[in-house]
């Protein structure tokens, strides 16, 4: 993560203060498993359309997005980054002739829909096109270039509701995680895959926009503000990462899957007495500790919306992890509580208007977690910074500027505490967070 730079831009995409209605629970089928054919990039980097180099004055939309997706945007690169030294490499240790033949590196690294789903001029080199993420462009390309059909005419035809923050995170979730279909597992990151980390409100941010939310957007599509997309975001993070341990093919041979745990509970170094307890787990030193970072997320933000239900995860939180050293069929079971208690909580995390107040006691809950040294490990302290920030720049959006200013340079001294992965700062980082007041 370059981790400053993703501070700097989270601070400056202020959210509004209320929340628009998301249909969010209902079916819609990921771009990659749709029936449409993709039509590939090309069709949409007209200069008249989305391929002019520079935004139009006077346009509904920037007239520049193919320009911005093919120059900035690191999804342009996923299929290339498959011909690199190190993905060569990797392909060797799996046992893979050519990872950009591979389907276990396409699925995520390109838009590898089916032969017959794939248009005269698409382009599976073209990496994670826009059909990826807008879904095979064969209903719905010649209304959106017209203008003569509306934007739910447009979903109706195939278009993927990006916009709602519930399939936002479906779909980039697939990836960024796994789902069903693909998924980097421990084998693959052994193999040398870098680690899977993500939030979708700081993803969101950090992709080089190619569209602007004003006036315009308004009145075509619905709008969520930082902390929505924060905690949505945990929640389906959460319900994914529950579904991958469930799934029966993870649960075979001596081992789970590894890659749903800690990796720092056994990749350190033995000569660096780095462990400490966390109240959170009630685990001792030397445990595989089942990755609980979107679990802790999703218990500050219950603390604010509903104690009780807060109160009620934190416990079985607690039990997860006790039973992962006691009774492993009750740990199980657990993992599928927990599972659908996730999945149950979206629509509340929907629903729920963040205000002010819940700005305050949701900063006030990560700081005090911080403070508990519950963040002793990189990818709960990696959360909580991402949350810290998202909820910051809605903060913004509400013109609470006095009680986010003094924070700022707190919250940068943290993010540099997490510049390295490998050798992160603790001390550092829980310093900065812990001094924070809230005026």
């Amino acid at each position: 993560m370059a981790l400053n730079s993703i501070f700097r831009k989270i601070l400056l995409a202020a959210g509004g203060i209320f929340l628009y209605p998301f249909d969010g629970m209902g079916e819609t089928v990921l771009p990659q498993n749709g029936k449409d054919i993709h039509l590939g990039v090309t069709s949409c980097a007209g200069s008249t359309c989305h391929g002019a180099t520079s935004p139009w004055k006077g346009s509904n939309v920037l007239q520049n997005e193919y320009i911005t997706w093919e120059r900035h945007d690191p999804h342009a690169k996923a299929y290339s980054v498959l011909l690199n030294e190190v993905s060569l490499q990797m392909a060797k240790n799996l046992g893979i002739a050519k990872a950009h033949e591979a389907k276990i590196c396409l699925d995520c690294h390109a838009d590898n829909v089916p032969e017959n789903k794939r248009g005269r001029v698409f382009q599976l080199s073209d990496g994670v096109g826009c059909e990826a993420c807008h879904g095979g462009g064969e209903r719905w390309l010649g209304m959106h270039v017209s203008g003569i059909g509306t934007h739910e005419d447009n979903l109706k035809a195939g278009l993927y509701p990006t916009e709602d923050p519930v399939k936002r995170a479906e779909l980039c979730l697939s990836c960024h995680f796994g789902d069903e279909t693909k998924f980097v597992t421990h084998r693959i990151m052994g193999a040398g895959h870098p680690r899977l980390d993500f939030e979708l409100d700081t993803f969101t941010v950090t992709q080089p926009a190619h569209y602007e939310i004003d006036k315009d957007y308004r009145q075509r599509k619905a709008v969520s503000n930082g902390i929505q997309t924060w905690a949505i975001g945990q929640a389906i993070a959460l319900q994914r990462r529950f579904e991958a341990l469930l799934k029966p093919g993870n649960l075979g041979g001596v081992f789970p899957e590894l890659v749903l745990f800690d990796c720092q509970a056994c990749h350190h170094s033995l000569m660096d007495q780095k462990w400490q307890p966390r109240p959170g787990t009630g685990l001792g030193p030397g445990v595989v500790r089942f990755d609980d970072s979107n679990l802790m997320m999703l218990q500050i933000i219950l603390t604010t919306i509903d104690p009780k239900k807060a109160e009620a995860l934190r416990n079985k939180t607690l039990e997860l992890h006790k039973a992962s050293t006691e009774d492993p069929q009750k740990f199980y079971s657990l993992a599928k509580l927990l599972g659908k208690t996730s999945r149950d909580l979206i629509p509340l995390l929907v629903k729920h208007k963040f205000n002010p107040a819940d700005v305050k006691n949701l900063l006030k809950g990560l700081i005090q977690r911080t403070r508990d040294k519950e963040f002793s490990d990189y990818v709960g302290a990696e959360q909580a910074i991402m949350g810290i920030s998202a909820v910051l720049a809605t903060a913004d959006g509400m013109g609470m500027q006095q009680t986010t200013k003094p924070i700022r340079k707190s919250l940068e001294q943290a993010y540099e505490a997490l510049a390295k992965y490998d050798a992160w700062d603790r001390v550092k980082f829980r310093n900065a967070i812990a001094g924070i007041v809230i005026n």
